[in-house]
């Protein structure tokens, strides 16, 4: 019986290391969207980081540094859940100095996540003045539009779906004719779109399931996508195309089993005149 329990204590202790190692395999994905297609302009190149979760990252500023340092980047998307603790704002620091170093071209763009609300008032205030500090537009249910090589894009945050700040309505309000680019913390919020038309979107939220057992089913309570095990790649709402990132970080606990820490790079086609 000693020896059952010692084998069985040394099993999960072996898992939990592997588990643990998977949090500093990051997987690098790259994502092309209408490039295929002919009269456009130059592909928009957009890094997508989301889920920092900086209380469990095991992916250091330097290391972050080391992956990036040769692209070419027009636009940063950082899609949420940064921390959920108030004594970890400072340690955001290091990993916005790596990415405004990197100088896109059209400027960094950020939504917040539920994690980040766990923050109230003056301590979210610090995270978004933070934020601002390295000149990441914080876009909470509004939208900012860029020219790029003459067409018009809108980047359009719409604030967290699963805490119920979402106001769709709103974070298109300012929106000009043009190609429509969704920054959002939960994806589920494209089930309630209506005739809110994008031509891509990214989120995160679901850390790819975090810990898969082969499917993530205790993801079941966070809503519709989740259900249908919707929690990570590329999919399409209404024939509109959605990225949900695995995230950087983790949550509860670090370790991760059937999912990776993710960066992601998107080439997005751009269209001389797209509808709305």
């Amino acid at each position: 019986m000693l020896f059952i329990l010692i084998v069985l204590v040394m099993a999960i202790i072996i898992l939990f290391y592997k588990a643990y190692k998977n949090t500093k395999e990051i997987t690098i994905n790259k994502i092309s969207i209408g490039t295929e297609q002919t009269n456009q302009n130059q592909p928009l190149s957009i890094l997508h980081l989301s889920d920092m979760h900086l209380e469990n990252i095991s992916l250091s500023p330097l290391l972050l540094s080391e992956k990036l340092r040769h692209e070419t980047i027009d636009i940063i998307a950082l899609t949420g859940d940064f921390l959920d603790r108030k004594r970890s704002i400072p340690k955001l620091k290091p990993y916005l100095k790596v990415l405004k170093e990197l100088q896109p071209r059209h400027g960094i763009y950020a939504v917040f996540g539920n994690h980040d609300y766990v923050l109230k008032d003056e301590d979210l205030n610090d995270l978004k003045n933070l934020l601002e500090a390295y000149d990441c537009h914080v876009l909470q249910n509004a939208s900012e539009t860029i020219e790029v090589n003459g067409s018009t894009i809108n980047i359009i945050g719409i604030d967290d779906y699963s805490t119920g700040r979402s106001d769709v309505p709103l974070a298109f309000h300012r929106v000009q004719k043009g190609t429509n680019i969704i920054l959002t913390h939960d994806p589920t919020v494209v089930l309630d779109m209506d005739n809110h038309k994008f031509d891509y979107l990214m989120a995160g939220h679901f850390h790819g399931g975090q810990i898969c057992y082969p499917k993530a089913y205790h993801l079941a309570k966070m809503g519709k996508l989740a259900r249908q095990h919707i929690i990570k790649g590329l999919h399409k709402q209404d024939n509109m195309p959605y990225y949900i990132s695995e995230g950087l970080g983790q949550t509860g606990i670090n370790i991760r089993i059937g999912s990776r820490p993710e960066i992601t790079f998107h080439n997005i086609a751009i269209q001389s005149d797209t509808p709305l």
